[in-house]
């Protein structure tokens, strides 16, 4: 028969997660220009983005067609949409890859954190396993000793 005495020693994990706590997106933009950035990916990413541009693509056209204010001079194939679409595309495609950048590094750090975590808890599974195969074989050595008694 045997006791061992136990002292709780919290994870070093929990330390750290308190100190550093959660990354946030917010947390990993560099300036003005990386807010810029995500808030035009997040812009540029949504669906009203995309209702607008075709709303606006669809007024273009019929107005084009039709005729209509400073529409009349930009008939069918409707070369200054394609400019202007094509300068959209120019100026939003490094402003979303930076954008991307900023996002995925907030995210690469969630990650991090999640891992550093999920290891942090199996450390303490394995705790918890040692000390209830101990409780176990305590349990053993009482019931061992009161069937004697008896």
């Amino acid at each position: 028969m045997f006791y061992m005495e136990e002292t709780h020693i919290p994870n070093p994990r929990i330390k750290e997660r308190a100190k550093t706590g959660v990354v946030l997106t917010d947390s990993e933009q560099v300036g003005l220009n990386g807010k810029i950035a995500v808030f035009l990916t997040h812009a540029f990413g949504s669906m009203w983005m995309f209702y607008a541009l075709a709303a606006w693509m669809f007024i273009w056209i019929l107005c084009a067609t039709l005729g209509v204010g400073l529409f009349k001079n930009d008939p069918y194939p409707y070369t200054f949409l394609l400019f202007l679409g094509n300068l959209v595309q120019l100026f939003a495609l490094p402003i979303l890859a930076v954008g991307q950048q900023v996002l995925s590094r907030a995210s690469d750090k969630q990650a991090e954190q999640t891992y550093k975590d999920a290891e942090a808890i199996l450390k303490l599974q394995d705790e918890i396993h040692r000390l209830v195969k101990i409780n176990n074989r305590l349990t053993e050595d009482i019931h061992t000793i009161i069937e004697k008694n008896k």
